[in-house]
């Protein structure tokens, strides 16, 4: 985990790496929950007999949930000592590049496009790019936006 003292610190880091996450596994349990939490019960995610005669062989994570683990990988990739609180902003721009086959390993590289200055923090647009062990290309692209409060 890298730490970055002061929010402030960050506006020099615009165009740069501010963090890698640790590795997160993707097992059939998490998609499992993750298809009962949002009622996605398509068979490539939760039917292994079923996935197993299907294009990737396997039961595969719904891009929604590789989404969703942004603030997981955050919170290992880099912390911001005096901010006390982040707030997910939203989106601008995502990509679902590869699958992620049930029992992936994946991690997350954040590199940081913009800092603009909100009031009481700053507003941290970050392209996320989550990687999934042995794989080629990455398994999405993300443009992130949080306000990270001082």
């Amino acid at each position: 985990m890298t730490v970055y003292p002061r929010l402030a610190d960050l506006r020099a880091r615009v165009g740069e790496e501010i963090g890698v996450s640790d590795w997160v596994t993707v097992d059939q349990q998490r998609i499992d929950l993750f298809a009962r939490a949002t009622g996605d019960h398509q068979w490539i995610h939760v039917d292994p007999e079923r996935a197993a005669r299907g294009p990737f062989g396997t039961t595969i994570a719904h891009g929604f949930l590789t989404l969703s683990l942004i603030p997981e990988f955050a919170a290992s990739a880099f912390d911001i000592a005096d901010s006390h609180m982040g707030v997910n902003y939203g989106l601008n721009r995502v990509r679902f590049t590869g699958p992620v086959p049930a029992g992936s390993r994946l991690l997350a590289r954040f590199r940081l496009l913009a800092f603009d200055d909100v009031d009481g923090g700053a507003q941290l647009t970050t392209e996320v790019t989550i990687e999934r062990e042995g794989a080629a290309r990455p398994v999405c692209v993300a443009q992130s936006l949080a306000r990270r409060y001082v």
